[in-house]
């Protein structure tokens, strides 16, 4: 298909800095550019975009939303959750074929798609999650063979109105860059966000397949997200496969094991499950399974944003190998974290961390940019039903970890030998004071 650039009444229009408005009208303008839009929640703000710039007539087939129940399933089958992958990829795949079957013959030079989605944006209360799937099946070419990509997204806004709109964007970007397929992840991803940021919408997983597609793995494409800033996590089940982090997460009680994973020599995943098991003891016996989250930032405090792509892709497959989910985020802090879980889950939730990690995490150099220092990041880090499960270690391991610190550990004493625990960690007052406190408390728990 040639440029949108290149089509009749585009050529004063600069692509690459298209805002969603000049997207929807080159789409509309360009004669080879022929679908369908089915919507289903927040309102059909992508077929209004379409039709709010004028010549709608151009590009849209045909618009439908589906909202009620029965009506949904007579058109594309019966489903078990309406707000799913299975839901829009049935709609995708309806649309797409009826397309064909109605209008293949007399359209031979036009490229054909079908965009859908459902979504569940705020209720009346603002009691509910607010999330969706989209999901466009495209051709690049005349008769080519049919693309097929499906995002999860999580609307953030505060507003269902301000979600109905940011939703209009996204489709409207989503479509656009379809048709304007670029083969560079990294170029493809960035056009999504035009006119966004992660304060109105997160795009969570992208599942991308068919011949124009670009060769890319889970691995690549969540890294993309993340670092990109189209999601503050993406997560990777136990075989290394994209899922969204509510499906993992939800309700859940987590056993959490950050860290940097750099050195694949001295990551210990007995530890993770020696804290699983710990924190097993003391659920509810009605209790769901624990879920054992290796979590690895690509802002972490210690390294920044230095690392590139491939040393994050290397250890993002070697975590793989531990049988454990992996959330891959953009968190620095670890309180970041915890209001990052708490979206998904209430119930109890543990860090596991060496001893050596738990004294790191007394440095006040760590949070000059909180008003409250110390004592704030505490509080958010340890809310409702959180706690820190800390791993003895030897001394001269404890001693290395603290050389490495880019932050003052004056605070610590060194231990000559043996091993440090909960017990005899030993730091200067008032941080003394404090971990004391929080380790009598029972928010710190030592795994020997």
């Amino acid at each position: 298909m040639p440029p949108l650039s290149d089509q009749p009444h585009a050529q004063n229009m600069v692509v690459e800095q298209s805002d969603t408005y000049q997207k929807a009208l080159e789409l509309n303008l360009n004669p080879r550019v022929y679908g369908t839009i089915a919507e289903i929640g927040a309102g059909q703000e992508v077929a209004a975009s379409f039709f709010r710039v004028g010549g709608a007539a151009g590009t849209v087939a045909k618009t439908i939303s589906a909202y009620d129940m029965k009506v949904s399933d007579e058109i594309y089958g019966k489903a078990g959750r309406y707000v799913s992958r299975d839901r829009v990829v049935a709609m995708v795949e309806r649309e797409y074929e009826l397309l064909e079957q109605r209008l293949g013959a007399d359209r031979e030079d036009t490229c054909f798609f079908a965009f859908a989605d459902s979504v569940a944006a705020r209720n009346y209360a603002g009691t509910n999650e607010c999330h969706g799937w989209l999901g466009v099946r495209f051709q690049t070419t005349p008769d080519g063979l049919p693309n097929d990509i499906v995002l999860h997204v999580n609307l953030r806004d505060q507003t269902n109105l301000r979600q109905q709109r940011a939703l209009g964007i996204l489709g409207v970007n989503l479509i656009h860059a379809c048709m304007n397929l670029n083969p560079d992840p990294a170029t493809f991803l960035g056009a999504l966000f035009h006119d966004l940021s992660l304060r109105r919408i997160e795009v969570d997983l992208i599942h991308v397949a068919g011949p124009d597609m670009p060769n890319v793995t889970d691995c690549e494409i969540g890294l993309q997200l993340v670092r990109q800033g189209l999601a503050w996590a993406v997560c990777f089940n136990e075989q290394g496969e994209l899922v969204p982090p509510t499906e993992a997460i939800r309700k859940r009680p987590i056993a959490l094991e950050r860290g940097l994973f750099k050195d694949p020599e001295i990551i210990d995943p007995k530890m993770l499950k020696a804290g699983m098991e710990q924190m097993a003891g003391q659920l509810a016996a009605n209790s769901r399974s624990t879920l054992g989250l290796m979590e690895l930032s690509v802002n972490n405090l210690r390294e920044g944003d230095e690392v590139d792509d491939a040393e994050y892709l290397r250890r993002i497959r070697h975590l793989f190998q531990y049988g454990y989910h992996l959330l891959l985020t953009r968190l620095r802090e670890s309180y970041s974290v915890t209001e990052y879980l708490r979206r998904y889950s209430q119930e109890p939730m543990g860090y596991n961390h060496g001893i050596s990690t738990l004294a790191l995490m007394f440095a006040e150099g760590y949070y000059t940019a909180l008003p409250g220092g110390l004592l704030e990041a505490t509080g958010k880090l340890l809310a409702d039903n959180v706690k820190i499960y800390a791993h003895a270690m030897p001394a001269d391991a404890f001693n290395r970890h603290l050389e490495s610190a880019k932050v003052g550990v004056g605070h610590v004493h060194r231990p000559d030998g043996g091993r440090v625990t909960t017990d005899n960690l030993s730091m200067d007052a008032p941080v003394a004071l404090l971990y004391r406190y929080l380790l009598e408390a029972g928010w710190i728990q030592g795994v020997n």
